[in-house]
């Protein structure tokens, strides 16, 4: 019995480290986690991604333990989605691998499914004990799952709302992280709570493009990113743009008519541009 799962990437509307308080939304760049138990209770996983596999263990071993099971396994994951670049990768990762585990122990052992909080909230213990995430990210854990926009509460791991957004044009640059001075110092970033809550009252209030723009602001201002980046968007017509997560890749918001522009001025700048779109869908079994 094998099983595929699909979990979309984030990218931010308001970070949510300075104040707890934050919003993200789904994009079509994806992780794929395919496997199936075996008779042996060997736990094996592989992936195509050159990165630390702890998260992928943690997150199998996070649903074994809930479920009180001793079973084989064999996963391998995929990706789409590039790591590392404040694009949600890591609950994109623990959401695709808990809820694949989820899937197989249940239709196996014949147990009571996991609700839609419990794989959250199993995905994000996973990534704060694997140490890839410094709040939990409630925000992109919440926005990869159920696709779409969700304004959160990452303190208390509550959705304030949540809903489909349009279908725009996403661009991301990533830029040449080489050449760039990145400051991920908590406390500093804690500096803006009083902005970041301006940012985050836009988003309360259903204006997600001036919220996005503002919060990638403060946020480029303080991780020492350059500002000029989201500005060469906004000029060439973007909807909003601005630094997601911590970085390193900046994200726009456009139109048809504009996207060109948009690809080809960050197409100057040293690193990639990639074109995608929103994800509605979120997190989902695409084959059993």
């Amino acid at each position: 019995m094998k099983k595929i799962v699909r979990s979309p990437g984030s990218a931010t509307i308001v970070n949510a480290i300075a104040t707890g308080y934050g919003s993200a939304f789904g994009i079509n760049l994806d992780i794929i986690a395919k496997g199936r138990l075996k008779s042996s209770s060997k736990i094996k996983y592989s992936t195509d991604v050159n990165t630390d596999t702890t998260l992928i263990d943690l997150s199998i071993r996070k649903v074994l333990s809930y479920y009180g099971v001793e079973t084989g396994i064999d996963i391998k994951v995929e990706s789409k989605l590039p790591q590392g670049s404040g694009l949600s990768s890591s609950s994109a990762l623990s959401n695709s691998v808990v809820s694949l585990i989820a899937n197989l122990i249940g239709e196996e052992f014949n147990l009571k499914p996991l609700t839609d909080d419990e794989i959250i909230n199993l995905a994000i213990d996973a990534s704060l004990k694997a140490g890839v995430s410094i709040t939990g990210a409630y925000d992109d854990a919440t926005a990869s799952y159920f696709g779409g926009i969700t304004v959160t509460n990452n303190i208390k791991r509550e959705i304030i709302f949540r809903e489909e957004i349009d279908e725009y044009v996403i661009l991301i640059y990533i830029p040449d992280t080489v050449s760039l001075t990145k400051n991920s110092n908590v406390e500093k970033m804690r500096l803006l709570s009083p902005l970041v809550d301006m940012a985050f009252d836009l988003a309360s209030n259903k204006e997600y493009f001036r919220a996005l723009t503002l919060n990638g602001f403060f946020y480029s201002t303080v991780l020492g990113f350059d500002t000029e980046i989201a500005l060469k968007a906004l000029e060439n017509g973007a909807l909003a743009s601005g630094l997601s997560g911590t970085g390193s890749a900046f994200v726009a918001v456009s139109d048809n008519q504009n996207k060109d522009e948009i690809f080809d001025v960050w197409s100057s700048y040293p690193g990639k541009v990639i074109e995608t779109q929103v994800d509605n869908v979120g997190t989902n079994l695409i084959s059993k």
